[in-house]
């Protein structure tokens, strides 16, 4: 995989050490948090190395910030305690108003870095954060109000908030697999406009921009296009007597 700046370097060659580190110490070795875009740059640094196993876990299933554990088959069912992540409960009253970016505000301006902390999702009159083990310490000791927000935190309470992605869903058929005519489907313009925003570096591909039309796309692939949205290839169905391709996308509410 091509790497576009100094940090993807960067995070392809830590990802590369997780490996040495597991081989070289028999116990799993563990990321900081990644964002999408960083797993998606990690695994495919993974997908190239043998003889290890290697997991992606932010609390719960759907996590958007994950950290990446490498690890040997004596770890495949304690990995992801292995990795040592707390989720973090926080209580307020309901009549108080909290945001993600309140939050994460109040987190950053204890000095933690961003890599220490995981997905935060917020309900009313609470929220759950996740944190690495050396973060929450910090944050269960130090913290005690979001913004002027008084808030109670728990450490010991189960994960509840979980989020449900939803999606408005987008059918028809294309003539190909190519980036600019699903594109073309997905934002209901023209094949020429749709190049014309990937030419001009308005469309990433699997978080990551590109500049080829021509680019073939997969089930699972995740594009986003300035002013439009983010999209995920989902399904790929057959063909139809014309000889199109019958597809269905579905954009990110």
């Amino acid at each position: 995989m091509k790497s576009e700046n100094s940090e993807d370097k960067l995070l392809i060659a830590k990802t590369e050490d997780l490996f040495s580190v597991c081989n070289r110490n028999f116990v799993p070795a563990s990321s900081y948090f990644l964002d999408e875009r960083q797993c998606f740059i990690a695994e495919s640094v993974c997908r190239k190395q043998s003889g290890l196993y290697y997991g992606f876990w932010g609390g719960y299933e759907n996590a958007k910030r994950k950290i990446l554990c490498v690890y040997n088959e004596y770890f495949n069912d304690t990995w992801k305690e292995e990795i040592g992540l707390k989720c973090l409960t926080f209580r307020y009253r309901k009549e108080d108003k909290l945001t993600h970016r309140d939050f994460l505000g109040s987190l950053m301006a204890m000095r933690l870095k961003r890599e220490t902390i995981g997905d935060i999702i917020i309900a009313e009159g609470m929220a759950q954060v996740f944190a690495d083990e050396i973060a929450a310490k910090h944050i269960m000791a130090e913290l005690c109000k979001i913004g002027r927000i008084g808030v109670s935190i728990y450490d010991d309470l189960p994960f509840e908030l979980e989020p449900v992605q939803e999606y408005t869903e987008i059918s028809g058929t294309v003539s190909s697999l190519r980036l600019d005519s699903v594109l073309s489907l997905s934002i209901r313009q023209s094949r020429e406009k749709s190049a014309m925003l990937i030419k001009s570096s308005g469309v990433s591909l699997n978080f990551i921009q590109v500049y080829s039309a021509s680019k073939e796309l997969k089930c699972g692939d995740v594009f986003s296009v300035r002013g439009y949205g983010k999209f995920i290839l989902s399904d790929v169905t057959g063909i139809s007597k014309k000889g199109r391709i019958h597809i269905t996308v579905q954009k990110y509410k």
